[in-house]
């Protein structure tokens, strides 16, 4: 008869360094958050000499340089999120419930759209519809006869900034709708049709109310998409003369630059950022319309019939405006001897590569900066989102739930508000980062790391504690049991987080427009610079160098099993 002893760990040789590790990495997510939030407010509550005050909220809310970009701002995004949701909501039935020809093909034309930098499609659509030089007032013009001055189309105009933005901005509702639509049970409407219920009743009394709040939360993100935005507003509201409240705050950083007065005019951005995400959170948690019961079947598709080519006729129209008008545009550009000049095979050119790889000093530089920091951003921001990821999914210390509060609170910061806040965080001792890439290198990791948050701890979801718990009783620290067991399994996500991080960094404009020198300027700053020189055709091929690296990662993380979908912030 043996007798069975009960287990005891395995003796553990030297220091266990799991618990500072741990409580380092949180005081780093502290620092990145709390401390510009914090400058933030002190300086927004502060006058030019530093004494107390509340009269830039006051010059905020009363004078009419303030308030016209604050209702500007107002209009774009909310023109914008009703035009998306009316464009992108049948767009997202057609091609989640229906018998659409081609459905994969639209919902990959769809991704194209939202991986395309905004500024960068401003840009486009200057080469478009500039009132002179548009190549689309070209066209007209030789075909009615116009005279020069005449035009169809001017693109420095409100309609036309909404318009811009809102082809950039649909996506998200789009998304948003189709993956509702795709969860939606057939049985339900299957029941409903037993049960007497014409198409047009079943579509009323039970698909509807199913997608409504995801169609409302799309409304909401398209709504502070439009309103957080920088590079299209710089691009096209200011050459007509008028405002938004990004490109304000970013004028207050010009000469004489009035920081007090850009914090106070950033935070109402923040204020409602928060606002509208919490309302998104809300709809999309609500418990209205839930489903109850375990697997169901795909939904029915129904028949189009003969209109199922005018539908795709229609789809493929639509998405004309985000991908295929303005990539032409920036190929015409980038191989014609004048950018708004149409190409052809006698004039075509390798004038502009050559400027750009040869004789442009400066996008060597920023290159180099650009590589440099997505590759710096992508390896901190994956290794906090990593370790923050596990304290809060394994619990590990104490305030884990503030932590994966704070992992996710940056969403709420729109870039230039962040740019804002870093900016009077560190132009001050004891960390005086601005001129550095430093200070960039913070800004990036900041703005990616909700996304990779949570990309991250829903795959240590998917990992049992158990196989830690394994590890630790044969004598392994937490730290040894996170490099050696559970890092290896998720790493395909880790390697997904890494590639969008390292995107994330060549599209963010926002931020860095306003934290950038001549000697950190990187790849989405020059474009703008450039923009402002007129040079379009260097542009163009900077642009489409920056398209075709950000399609190749994409569809190479693609290909990675468990993600099948993208999320990258807009700038």
């Amino acid at each position: 008869m043996t007798l069975a002893l009960p287990a005891t760990p395995a003796r553990r040789y030297g220091i266990d360094f799991s618990k500072p590790v741990l409580y380092a990495f949180a005081a780093i997510l502290i620092i990145l958050i709390v401390l510009p939030l914090s400058w933030l407010l002190v300086y927004s509550l502060t006058d030019a000499k530093g004494a107390p005050t509340l009269a830039n909220f006051v010059r905020l809310f009363s004078e009419s340089s303030f308030l016209d970009p604050l209702e500007t701002t107002f209009i774009i995004a909310l023109c914008s999120a009703f035009f998306c949701c009316m464009v992108a909501a049948p767009m997202g039935w057609l091609v989640a419930r229906t018998d659409l020809p081609f459905s994969g093909v639209i919902r990959a034309l769809v991704t194209a759209s939202f991986v395309t930098p905004p500024f960068l499609g401003a840009i486009a659509w200057e080469l478009l519809a500039a009132p002179n030089s548009g190549l689309l007032n070209k066209i007209f013009r030789a075909v009615t006869g116009a005279e020069q001055d005449v035009h169809l189309f001017n693109i420095y105009t409100l309609p036309g900034i909404i318009f811009v933005i809102s082809c950039y901005t649909f996506p998200y509702v789009f998304v948003l709708v189709a993956n509702s639509l795709d969860r939606t049970p057939g049985e339900l409407e299957d029941a409903s049709s037993i049960l007497g219920g014409g198409r047009w009743v079943t579509a009323r009394r039970i698909t509807i109310p199913l997608v409504l709040p995801a169609l409302l939360a799309g409304a909401l993100v398209a709504f502070l998409q439009a309103m957080t935005l920088f590079g299209s507003p710089a691009i096209l509201a200011l050459p007509a003369g008028f405002h938004t409240m990004t490109t304000k705050i970013w004028s207050l950083f010009q000469y004489p630059p009035k920081p007090e007065l850009a914090a106070a005019a950033s935070l109402p951005l923040l204020v409602l950022t928060v606002i509208l995400l919490r309302a998104e959170h809300m709809i999309l948690g609500r418990r209205g319309y839930s489903v109850v019961g375990g697997k169901y079947g795909a939904p029915r598709l129904i028949p189009l019939a003969r209109m199922r080519w005018v539908a795709f006729g229609l789809c493929l129209t639509v998405l004309m405006l985000p991908v295929f008008l303005p990539y032409m545009a920036l190929l015409n550009a980038a191989f014609s001897p004048v950018a708004t000049t149409f190409l052809t095979w006698h004039n075509a050119t390798m004038h502009n590569v050559e400027f750009v790889l040869f004789e442009l000093s400066a996008a060597s530089l920023a290159l180099k900066n650009t590589v440099i920091l997505g590759a710096s951003a992508a390896t901190c921001g994956t290794a906090i989102a990593v370790v923050i990821a596990y304290i809060t999914a394994r619990q590990a210390v104490k305030g884990h739930r503030i932590l994966g509060f704070l992992a996710t609170a940056p969403i709420a910061i729109p870039g230039i508000v962040l740019g804002v806040g870093l900016f009077l965080s560190y132009t001050r001792p004891p960390f005086v980062l601005y001129g550095t890439l430093w200070i960039l290198l913070i800004a990036f990791v900041t703005i990616a790391l909700p996304t990779a948050y949570q990309q991250l701890q829903a795959a240590f979801r998917t990992i049992h504690p158990e196989l830690e718990d394994a590890s630790r009783i044969l004598g392994a620290t937490r730290l040894k049991s996170l490099w050696q067991i559970t890092a290896p399994l998720i790493r395909t996500g880790v390697i997904a987080t890494w590639c969008f991080i390292f995107v994330g960094v060549m599209r963010e404009l926002s931020a860095a427009i306003i934290l950038f020198t001549s000697e950190t300027k990187v790849i989405s700053v020059l474009i703008y610079d450039l923009n402002e020189s007129g040079d379009l055709g260097a542009i163009s091929v900077i642009g489409i160098g920056m398209l075709i690296i950000t399609f190749a990662v994409v569809i190479t993380v693609n290909r990675i099993p468990g993600f099948g979908a993208i999320r990258l912030r807009s700038s």
